[in-house]
């Protein structure tokens, strides 16, 4: 299996014309993999539209786009900083910059701080309700790289902290964390176990060698099971959520699609080296999906 891992470092593209240093900065921080700003943003744009801002707060959801960008990118480089010995360990991970030596350590720190100047300058953007969430993830944040260590199930907590954008979101719109946020939230985190789950079984074999912990090594041969069981949770605690803006069954319709995406990446999962890596990519376009079917919600509530 592993001769079909997709290292998750390569130079292609734009990327490949790009000086030595920009273009060593620009794959530490994944700028060449958007998948990963894409899936922390999504709950945010959820948040926002589902409160009733997706057309009057753009702005806002401009601003956490850029957030999106900045903080995955530091969050890549603060893991890397962490897991340098480890991913010289992984066939998919090996060739990151830490990883194969071609930054420096001292480097690594002084552009993950230039990434956190960008969240500041986007944290300054929010309402000062928003502010205070936002800062509320930062322990789960500096936590995560850890969790592989001490857990056979770190993607729960990796759902803690993607899923997070949708408190934010919803508190700066709302001015609150009230039940429909929350319950947006909740539901978000299961989501993020379950595609996350279908991008660690790339590293189901290294991991067990190596030692650490995954949510696609826990759940064995019931992966399939164990993701469906992921979205339809998910999608239990988002028609919830949706119930509470908007009360009426016709609402709840705009989940299908969605769903039917959900059930297209469990239907047709192959538990190989590359369609693990195209279904977790698939969930960009599902973010857009719920995107619109809470963009429907909230603007009619």
């Amino acid at each position: 299996m592993t001769d079909t891992i997709v290292p998750d470092s390569e130079a292609r593209g734009l990327l490949a014309r790009l000086p030595e240093t920009p273009r060593v900065l620009a794959q530490l921080a994944r700028l060449d993999r958007p998948i990963g700003w894409w899936l922390l943003f999504w709950p945010g744009a959820w948040a926002v539209a589902l409160a009733g801002g997706g057309f009057a707060r753009w702005p806002l959801i401009a601003w956490l786009l850029l957030g999106s960008i900045a903080m995955r990118g530091a969050g890549c480089v603060f893991n890397d900083i962490v897991d340098r010995d480890l991913d010289r360990k992984v066939a998919r991970t090996a060739a990151r910059p830490l990883a194969s030596g071609t930054m420096a350590l001292k480097t690594a720190w002084v552009w993950l701080l230039a990434l956190c100047l960008v969240g500041l300058i986007v944290l300054l953007q929010l309402r000062p309700m928003a502010q205070i969430v936002a800062l509320g993830s930062l322990a789960l944040v500096a936590a995560y790289p850890f969790m592989k260590r001490i857990t056979g199930w770190p993607q729960i907590w990796l759902g803690l902290v993607f899923a997070w954008a949708a408190l934010v979101g919803w508190s700066d719109v709302a001015g609150a964390l009230t039940l429909p946020g929350l319950l947006l939230y909740a539901g978000t985190i299961p989501w993020i176990v379950g595609y996350d789950t279908i991008y660690a079984l790339q590293d189901r074999e290294d991991d067990a060698l190596i030692g650490i912990g995954s949510s696609a090594l826990s759940m064995g041969r019931h992966v399939r099971l164990g993701v469906t069981l992921c979205y339809a949770l998910a999608l239990t605690l988002w028609a919830a959520a949706i119930w509470q803006v908007r009360g009426q069954g016709l609402a709840l319709a705009a989940l299908l699609p969605m769903a039917a995406h959900l059930l297209w990446q469990v239907a047709t999962l192959k538990e190989d080296g590359v369609d693990p890596l195209r279904k977790f990519r698939s969930n960009r376009f599902a973010g857009l999906l719920m995107f619109l079917g809470c963009l429907t919600v909230g603007s009619a509530a």
